[in-house]
């Protein structure tokens, strides 16, 4: 055994220090109070909807209904990790919702009334999308103007070209077989609990690589009786969601694209080089800039994901609704995509969150719109509870804050 295996880690208290009274006990209770284990907060939040939804409708937790839960946010969610991206940037997309109807009208137009295949206009769409992006992050960088102002003026700048590309009909019907099957595949048996097994398995290699990692770099990581619960936990809500939806329809198959999608950003966050670079500019661009990150560089190309996310939830809408006309992308649709990343803890300030905040915020917004249709309750009651939600969520966030910086973690 080498001196710096057996070595013991470093007593980083003050000599003489005791552990306060209840540390251990309370711990978890301070980092919740603290902005960390927000998935927690979440999960816990979701269930108390989930029981007052159900014992207001019956209905609420059927397995038809769970299916069209599922397809509700799974565009919103798709364009939530954008947001996601721009909130760690500590920036803010006002726009994305509307060119997410952009985007989609141009696929309809090109597909349905130029006679293009499927594959070749959404990939147009998202081309637009990106471009979109493109153009207000150069913007933001070059001029230096707030995010907000120029995402504000894309607001309503990008409703005129989206009446414009729509033309004097106004609406554009989905037709295309491949794009109404984005939204109106659905899988049963065998092979929807092939993809829960595939999940599982996946994450448990995730899991098994990154305690590793950790243990190869020196630093503290899970036991593997740790590591065993949360495989059990991913699995047991895998096959659950699987056994549900098995009863109805089946497991969609935009809910598989949006999990895959947040899987793929999750990565890029957590493990390159760019998903660390955006956090350090998110946290403090100035130090991030002394650092030698590419300061506008990073603020760009986050705006071009975001932009093309929002054309990818804009197809999975136009898919779902089976066309696209003047109100694609209005609505509450910019609330709801900012609201989900927002409640389930990503920071309005930049630097701290979590890509699966689009999903799972996304299933807490969606939730509760959800609930509220099934009630019957009209349009004035849902815009002031989700609104109220969302300030709900972003006090929670700032009080947060202020704790981390009263203890000197920021």
């Amino acid at each position: 055994m080498s001196t710096a295996a057996a070595a013991p880690e470093p007593d980083t208290r003050a000599a003489g220090a005791e552990p306060a009274r209840g540390e251990g006990r309370f711990a978890v209770l301070q980092r919740v109070a603290q902005g960390e284990l927000g998935s927690l907060r979440v999960l816990f939040g979701l269930i108390l909807i989930w029981g007052i939804f159900t014992i207001a409708n019956d209905r609420f937790l059927t397995a038809t209904n769970l299916v069209n839960l599922a397809l509700q946010i799974a565009a919103t969610g798709m364009i939530s990790i954008g947001v996601v991206l721009v909130l760690l940037l500590g920036e803010i997309d006002l726009s994305v919702a509307i060119v997410s109807g952009l985007c989609a009208a141009v696929m309809a137009v090109l597909v349905e009334q130029h006679g293009w295949a499927a594959v070749p206009g959404i990939a147009a769409a998202i081309v637009a999308g990106a471009a979109i992006g493109l153009f207000q992050g150069s913007v933001v960088t070059r001029f230096g103007i707030p995010s907000f102002v120029i995402t504000l003026a894309g607001l309503i700048g990008w409703q005129g070209a989206l009446l414009l590309v729509l033309g004097q009909t106004g609406t554009v019907n989905i037709t295309n077989p491949t794009i109404v099957g984005l939204a109106g595949t659905f899988y049963k048996g065998a092979t929807a609990w092939i993809i829960a097994a595939v999940v599982v398995a996946l994450f448990a290699l995730a899991s098994l690589d990154a305690r590793r990692r950790r243990l190869a770099a020196g630093l503290a990581a899970a036991t593997p009786a740790v590591v065993a619960v949360r495989v059990a936990a991913v699995a047991l809500v895998s096959f659950g969601v699987v056994a549900v939806l098995d009863q109805d329809r089946g497991l969609p198959l935009a809910l598989v694209i949006l999990i895959g999608f947040v899987v793929v950003f999750d990565y890029v966050v957590r493990r390159t080089r760019f998903g660390r670079h955006v956090l350090a500019v998110g946290g403090n661009a100035e130090a991030a800039r002394r650092a030698g990150i590419r300061v506008d560089r990073v603020r760009i190309v986050v705006f071009v994901l975001a932009s093309s996310l929002a054309a990818c939830g804009g197809i999975l809408f136009a898919s779902r609704l089976l066309a696209v006309n003047q109100s694609s992308g209005g609505s509450d649709l910019l609330l709801l995509a900012i609201a989900g990343p927002v409640i389930a803890g990503t920071s309005l300030f930049g630097g701290r969150g979590t890509v699966w905040s689009a999903l799972l915020g996304g299933l807490v917004i969606g939730s509760i719109s959800n609930g509220m249709d099934l009630l019957a309750l009209p349009s004035s009651t849902k815009y002031m509870v989700t609104g109220g939600v969302l300030l709900a969520a972003v006090v929670v966030d700032a009080a947060a804050r202020q704790r981390r910086q009263r203890a000197g973690r920021v």
